[in-house]
């Protein structure tokens, strides 16, 4: 069953119902077969939805197809692999991938056994025959009687409750994407600068503005009594969309303070797009010097294919690149250079100071070095010790609300 094959988890058999299903009918042809569980359920819930999901079941592909493989999304978001004749190092290999994918979530953290095993179960079919047959019993169980629960609580759902929000379908977003092409969305559009800052000169300067269109004014704004999150694939359509919008209003935009000197959030597909050559050729080339374009760690890993050919058009044209979403766990495996990167942002979470050997921050100043400290902005600095921070590890690009605060105190709003 190649990966296009998976079943929609909303219609039809259930992906437990057809693991067990498959496994039945496999009978005594368990020679050489090999099952890997891999617990994604355990993962934060912002790092499971379902296009992350999705991408990690995409690293199985090759061997989907070299080693008879089968691949299975199950409803809890847990990833069930089994194949034929592939070696332990094949197999473990594509489990690092998808660790990697999620190397920010505690989950994916550690190298010691008992981190191992909770990341993923490792199944000898031929010899584990029947203990296998009977988890997997347990799982389909499970699944049914969860169903009839969700449709007994659905028919009690308080109307009035605000998590009664209508879910996105289809109709709706046409609607949606019919009033986006033809809206304003300049009223939500939000700037946020990134500043230099240094110990010598505490006075931010602006080198330049992130673009971001709100989802959640725009929820409020237009369909406050949708989610528009509820369906994923939905969803992830409605950005597409948003990127295309927002690359028009870029390309109509008057403002001067937003003609260089900008970045803007786009995922690789938007790139390969007929919207984003629209944009590039609206641009002045001395222009396309000063523009960012950032992308999200998950997009660049999921198709390392697509992300070259982008790269190499971006880099071609003059744009700048940078990685969104690192934080001090993942930068250790970054490799800018090999990337093809010119800028990467590093989050900021309070827990990074909490160092009392220092050993953690001396490593984490060693791969600030590595990567180039004046390559990195420390995002999200909600506070001085957010820039102090940032500063002892040589780091002098920062954003946030408290590099906003200081630009206002100044009376330099950006």
């Amino acid at each position: 069953m190649a990966l296009s094959q998976v079943q929609n988890r909303n219609r039809g058999p259930s992906q437990e119902y057809l693991l067990l299903d498959y496994l039945q009918r496999l009978g005594r042809n368990v020679e050489g077969r090999m099952a890997v569980h891999i617990h994604l359920s355990r993962l934060r819930p912002q790092n499971r939805q379902d296009h992350h999901i999705r991408i990690a079941a995409a690293t199985f592909e090759g061997m989907v197809q070299n080693y008879e493989g089968q691949i299975f999304i199950l409803s809890n978001s847990d990833l069930f692999f089994v194949c034929k004749d592939a070696t332990v190092e094949d197999i473990d290999a594509a489990i690092m991938k998808v660790r990697y994918l999620f190397s920010e979530d505690p989950l994916s953290q550690g190298d010691e056994e008992e981190d191992l095993a909770r990341f993923c179960s490792w199944y000898n079919v031929a010899t584990q025959f029947e203990d296998l047959l009977e988890l997997v019993k347990q799982m389909h169980r499970e699944r049914e009687r969860k169903s009839r629960l969700a449709v007994s609580s659905e028919q009690k759902v308080d109307p009035r409750s605000k998590s009664s929000r209508k879910p996105l379908d289809p109709e709706q977003l046409g609607k949606l994407e019919s009033f986006l092409q033809r809206a304003d969305l300049s009223n939500l559009m939000r700037r946020q600068p990134v500043c230099a800052l240094t110990p010598n000169n505490p006075n931010p300067q602006p080198v330049f503005r992130e673009l971001f269109i709100s989802i959640h004014d725009l929820q409020q704004t237009v369909l406050p009594e949708f989610d528009l999150a509820s369906n994923l694939w939905l969803f992830q359509h409605l950005t597409q969309t948003l990127d295309a919008r927002m690359l028009s209003l870029l390309i109509r935009n008057d403002d001067s303070s937003i003609a260089s000197s900008f970045s803007v959030n786009l995922n690789v597909q938007t790139i390969l797009s007929p919207p984003f050559l629209n944009f590039d050729s609206s641009l002045k080339a001395v222009a396309r010097g000063t523009v960012v374009i950032e992308l999200q760690k998950i997009d660049i890993f999921g198709d390392m294919g697509a992300y070259m050919f982008a790269r190499d058009f971006m880099r071609e044209r003059g744009y700048r690149i940078c990685l969104d979403g690192l934080n001090h766990l993942t930068l250790q495996f970054i490799d800018r250079d090999r990337l093809g990167l010119d800028l990467l942002k590093l989050i900021w979470t309070p827990d990074m100071a909490d160092d009392m050997s220092g050993a953690r921050t001396t490593e984490l100043k060693e791969h600030v070095d590595r990567c180039g400290r004046a390559r990195i902005i420390l995002t999200r600095c909600d506070s001085d010790e957010a820039v102090r921070f940032g500063q002892s590890l040589g780091i002098t690009m920062f954003q946030g609300r408290y590099i906003d605060k200081l630009l206002s105190s100044e009376g330099r709003v950006a």
